[in-house]
């Protein structure tokens, strides 16, 4: 299989926008040879500008032989049952986010998928955002010492009154936006154990019954207490990513981070004590020190030639062919991605005028 036949489902700004424009740049890897959608008007663009087939209905799809991986970019309710549909029917198939409502639907996908004997992936690809993949070379090189709390702000001030913004639909900043944070979250928690969860939800500039703003901390003993933002209502959003830690921290966004550490092995000792402090002339002195303190930046200018978005983009579909052509494991597993509905699936538990 040198190239992968795909066909996209929905042509709107995730099937279109997302998943066309990457996968028509990667036509060595990549052939989109058909499209689904209800409107006419995209089924003759997908037409012009992919070359390939188009239909109103996914169901006239099973009727081709020639098709491996199914990109399922309907709207969100339509991801289990139609995903589920392809996977039975022996095709690969790669579901937007958000995969599912209840973890128990992410059980039976992927009981599907290894009945089937096909792929199941879900598009995560802020997995492979650059900053966040800086961020975690920072934390991982040791200069910050332990890290005692992550901050994650996925805001910004905006109204919406799409589907989006329906509950029926699986709608909200949770489902909807929360997918990427949440899953940079608990990368950074760890995925061996299910944190302790609390959220707070509401519904401000949202016109649908769905929530606009999530605040979510996750948190265990002996990890870092993530703390994750999605809010339409933040006027003055200061970052995206904060690092607290024992000697140093860092902040910033997906365009330029900058984080400042000092060197314990350089730095003077203390001995605790109980007798209060002095200044040289007797008078009362506050604990303070002049730590020697190491700065550093990264800018996304400096190491990317493409924008952020389409990076991410080609790392997850280089990442998943890999997996199609040569076996290699997904980066992103469902069972990873199970962990995070079920995240959810507690916030919405203590958010209950927000369920279904």
């Amino acid at each position: 299989m040198s190239h992968i036949s795909v066909a996209i489902l929905g042509q709107g700004r995730s099937g279109y926008s997302i998943h066309g424009q990457s996968l028509s740049k990667m036509t060595d890897k990549y052939k989109i040879v058909a499209v689904m959608d209800d409107l006419a008007e995209r089924r003759r663009r997908a037409e012009q500008e992919y070359h390939c087939s188009s239909y109103d209905d996914y169901r006239d799809l099973f009727q081709r032989k020639d098709i491996d991986l199914i990109v399922n970019a309907l709207p969100s309710y339509l991801h289990v049952p139609v995903t589920l549909e392809f996977l039975n029917a022996g095709y690969h198939v790669l579901s937007e986010k958000p995969v599912v409502r209840f973890a128990s639907e992410v059980d039976s996908l992927i009981e599907a998928s290894k009945k089937s004997g096909r792929t199941l992936a879900i598009y995560q690809q802020s997995r492979f955002s650059p900053a966040f993949v800086q961020m975690r070379k920072i934390i991982a090189s040791g200069v910050l010492g332990r890290i005692v709390q992550v901050s994650i702000s996925f805001s910004g001030f905006a109204r919406r009154w799409d589907w989006q913004t329906l509950k029926s639909m699986n709608g909200g900043s949770l489902l909807n936006t929360g997918p990427h944070p949440v899953d940079q979250a608990l990368q950074l928690f760890g995925t061996d154990q299910m944190p302790a969860v609390f959220c707070r939800m509401d519904s401000v500039n949202s016109y649908g019954d769905a929530e606009d703003y999530v605040k979510l901390v996750l948190y265990g003993e002996g990890r870092p207490t993530i703390d994750v933002e999605i809010s339409s209502c933040s006027a003055y959003p200061l970052f995206t990513y904060q690092v607290q830690g024992e000697h140093g921290g860092l902040t910033g966004n997906t365009s330029h981070l900058e984080w400042k550490y000092f060197d314990p092995s350089q730095s003077q000792e203390h001995q605790l004590t109980t007798t209060p402090l002095q200044n040289d002339d007797g008078s009362p002195a506050y604990c303070s020190e002049d730590l020697v303190w190491k700065q550093e930046e990264w800018n996304v200018s400096d190491a990317l030639s493409s924008d952020p978005f389409s990076s991410m983009s080609e790392v997850f579909y280089n990442m998943l062919y890999d997996t199609l052509t040569k076996g290699v494991p997904l980066q992103v597993t469902p069972q990873e991605v199970r962990q995070q509905i079920a995240v959810m699936e507690e916030c919405y538990r203590q958010n209950p005028r927000f369920s279904m």
